[in-house]
């Protein structure tokens, strides 16, 4: 799922092109706590889909719970290093970019790793996707959202990591990973990741291309609907009223 959504937004926000003004007007977030608040409502709710998909109170929920909550936690921290490094300080919209960043790395392999795996997955997960979003910053690809750089950079290495970390001992019915013996497993994990992306990119640019193609002026708002705000131009009706 993170992988196609973060890949697929790549392709769509490069087809679309940049926002005008972007690179030479603050964009910043509207409402950090909003932020914030959204971030510790996914944190929460992730639990419904990580150890619940085990449809019951079992050992391997628990497992899962617990891979969980480990590399987040250590994902927000490992960020907030980061980013306290790169730019002089600590980013509180940084800190929940990396909360995202470790929910959808240790997804894939949440009831299948040990907690100090989980650990491990939350640095790494933290390291690359921050590194993704400097590379896309660089390119200057406005992905507002940086769902590339989180979710599809993040979903990617979750998947290998998976590959490399599983153990049986986790979940009986699974396989261990590269390092406890079991080198097919990254390779099942490699092929079905990249397969998955390069399905995404593909059917996503042909969609995106037929849209602008009957849509009446093609799919990008005009300039002057862009510098009224979608809100207004689009549904008539304002989010926030400033005056």
């Amino acid at each position: 799922i993170h992988i196609t959504s973060g890949w697929s937004g790549l392709v769509i926000a490069l087809m679309l092109g940049r926002r005008l003004g972007y690179g030479k007007v603050p964009m910043e977030p509207h409402n950090i706590g909003m932020v914030v608040l959204g971030a510790a409502l996914l944190w929460t709710g992730w639990f419904g889909f990580n150890a619940g998909s085990a449809a019951a109170a079992a050992t391997n929920a628990t497992s899962a719970f617990v891979a969980t909550n480990i590399a987040t936690g250590m994902a927000v921290v490992t960020w907030a290093l980061i980013s306290w490094a790169h730019t002089g300080r600590p980013s509180t919209v940084g800190a929940a970019s990396g909360a995202v960043a470790g929910l959808v790395a240790i997804t894939p392999a949440s009831g299948f790793v040990s907690p100090m795996t989980a650990i491990v997955i939350g640095i790494v997960a933290s390291l690359v996707c921050y590194a993704a979003l400097v590379f896309k910053n660089k390119r200057k690809w406005d992905d507002a959202l940086d769902t590339w750089a989180v979710h599809g950079i993040g979903g990617l290495a979750g998947a290998l990591l998976t590959g490399i970390f599983a153990e049986v001992r986790f979940t009986p019915w699974g396989d261990n990973g590269l390092a406890f013996g079991n080198p097919a497993q990254l390779y099942e994990n490699a092929v079905g990741a990249f397969a998955a992306l390069a399905w995404a990119m593909g059917i996503t640019a042909l969609i995106i291309k037929i849209m602008d193609l009957v849509w009446p002026g093609g799919i990008r708002v005009t300039p002057k609907e862009e510098e009224v705000g979608l809100d207004l131009a689009q549904h008539g009706e304002r989010a926030y009223v400033t005056e």
